[in-house]
C-alpha cells in the first residue's frame, strides 16, 4: 500500500527548488505559476479567456519554499500544495482586496521513506483536483480539492506510476504509465467504478510504452515507446479505439533534440489526423516550438517567443497555438500563432507502425470506457 495518510492542514518544506513553470486549465481559462520577486517565490494567477491576459498575484505571509505546487481552478482560484516533512498541505488562493485569502483543505501524509507526491494535469471541468502519491510498490490517486470531506484517495495502483492523461471530458478516465516487472505500460483508471484499473498500451511485450497526451474529441493519442527501436524511444500516434496501427512519423525523430508534445488542437471529432499537435524541441542551441499534424509528412520550426514558459500552451478548436510568455517589459503575455493549412494530402511518410490485431470491443459500463489498446488497435508490431 502507498502509506499516505488524511491530517489537517500544516505548512512549509525543503525539496526540490520551486519550478517557473505554467499550468493551464483544461478549458483555457487560467493558468497559475510560481512568479519570482527578486529571491522569493509566489503564487500568480493568469486570466485567459479575456480580451487581454492578465495576472493576479497570490502572496501568502511568507515567501513559498522549495517543493510547492500551484494549480488553476475553473473558478479562479489556485490550487497550492506545500510539502512538509512527508505531509502534503493543500489550500485553496484567491484574491482579496490588496491580500491573499487561503481556504486549508487538509493534507495527506506520506511517511513511507522514498515515497512522492504530485499534483496531475488539471482535470476536465475544473471543479477538481487530483494528485499522485508513489510508493515503493504501489501508487494512490488523491482526490485534494473538489471532495465533501477534503483530501480522499479514490485509487490504489498496483506498481509505481508516473504521468497523468486525462481520455474523457467528465473527469473520469485518467491514464497513468506503470512500472512494473521491469517493464513500463500505461494503464486506465476509471475513476467511477472505484479505481477500476485496466491496461491502455501493449505494443510489444518487452517494449516500454507511455502515453504523452490525448484528446478528448478526436481519441488521438501521443505515445512514447520503445517498441520500434529497442532500447531507443520514439514518438508516435495513434487513435482510441482505432483499428489503425500506431505509427511512428521519420520526421518526428531529431538528432540532438529531446522533442515533447505539449498540446493537441481540440474539435477535430471525425478527423484526428488533422489535429494540430504542438511540440517542444530541445537542443543544443535552445529549445523552440514545432508544429505538426499525423497527416502531414514534416514538422513546422517555430520560434518561441521571448520569455516563453516552455511546454506551456494550449489550441484553440479554429487552430490558433497560444503560447504564454512572461519578460521584464510584460508581466503576462500570450502569444498566438495561427496553424498553417495543410500543404499535402492525408497520404502519411514511410513510418514504423505497429501491426493491427482487431477484436470486438468488450462490453462495458454505460459510461465510455477506452478500449484497451493491446487487444485493438495497438496489438503486435512490425516495422516497416
Amino acid at each position: 500500500m502507498t502509506a499516505c495518510a488524511i491530517e489537517p492542514a500544516a505548512e512549509s518544506d525543503n525539496g526540490d527548488a520551486p519550478r517557473a513553470e505554467c499550468t493551464i486549465t483544461a478549458d483555457g481559462s487560467y493558468a497559475a505559476r510560481l512568479a519570482l520577486n527578486g529571491d522569493c517565490w509566489f503564487p500568480e494567477r493568469w486570466t485567459l479567456d479575456g480580451p487581454e491576459p492578465y495576472a493576479v498575484p497570490l502572496p501568502a505571509h511568507q515567501p513559498e519554499e522549495p517543493g510547492t505546487e500551484v494549480q488553476p481552478m475553473g473558478d479562479g482560484r489556485v490550487l497550492i500544495r506545500r510539502p512538509t516533512d512527508g505531509r502534503h498541505v493543500f489550500s485553496l488562493l484567491y484574491p482579496t482586496g490588496p491580500g491573499t485569502g487561503e481556504l486549508p483543505l487538509g493534507a495527506v501524509q506520506c511517511p513511507e521513506e522514498g515515497a512522492r507526491l504530485r499534483l496531475l494535469p488539471p482535470a476536465p471541468g475544473g471543479d477538481k483536483a487530483y494528485a499522485l502519491a508513489v510508493g515503493r510498490r504501489s501508487s494512490a490517486v488523491w482526490l485534494v480539492a473538489g471532495g465533501a470531506f477534503g483530501p480522499e484517495q479514490v485509487a490504489q495502483v498496483p506498481g509505481r506510476c508516473s504521468g497523468g492523461v486525462w481520455l474523457d471530458r467528465g473527469g473520469r478516465m485518467l491514464a497513468l504509465d506503470r512500472e512494473s516487472g521491469g517493464r513500463t505500460k500505461a494503464v486506465v483508471v476509471d475513476l467511477g467504478r472505484g479505481g477500476e484499473v485496466s491496461p491502455l498500451l501493449q505494443i510489444a511485450d518487452g517494449s516500454d510504452d507511455r502515453l504523452l497526451l490525448a484528446d478528448p474529441d478526436s481519441g488521438l493519442l501521443l505515445i512514447r515507446s520503445d517498441a520500434p527501436s529497442p532500447g531507443q524511444e520514439r514518438l508516435g500516434w495513434g487513435v482510441l479505439g482505432s483499428t489503425l496501427p500506431v505509427r511512428f512519423p521519420e520526421c518526428l525523430r531529431m538528432a540532438e533534440c529531446a522533442v515533447t508534445p505539449f498540446a493537441i488542437q481540440p474539435g477535430q471529432v471525425l478527423t484526428p489526423e488533422s489535429c494540430g499537435v504542438a511540440l517542444r524541441i530541445a537542443g543544443p542551441v535552445g529549445s523552440w516550438v514545432g508544429v505538426w499534424r499525423p497527416a502531414e509528412r514534416r514538422v513546422r520550426h517555430l520560434p518561441a517567443p521571448e520569455g516563453w514558459l516552455a511546454g506551456a500552451g494550449l489550441w484553440t478548436r479554429d487552430g490558433v497555438l497560444q503560447l504564454p510568455y512572461a519578460t521584464r517589459e510584460v508581466r503576462c503575455g500570450v502569444a498566438r500563432v495561427g496553424l498553417p493549412s495543410p500543404e499535402e494530402g492525408p497520404e502519411a511518410e514511410p513510418e514504423s507502425r505497429s501491426s493491427t490485431a482487431v477484436e470486438k470491443e468488450p462490453p462495458g459500463p454505460v459510461a465510455p470506457r477506452p478500449v484497451p489498446l493491446q487487444q485493438a488497435p495497438l496489438g503486435g508490431l512490425v516495422t516497416k
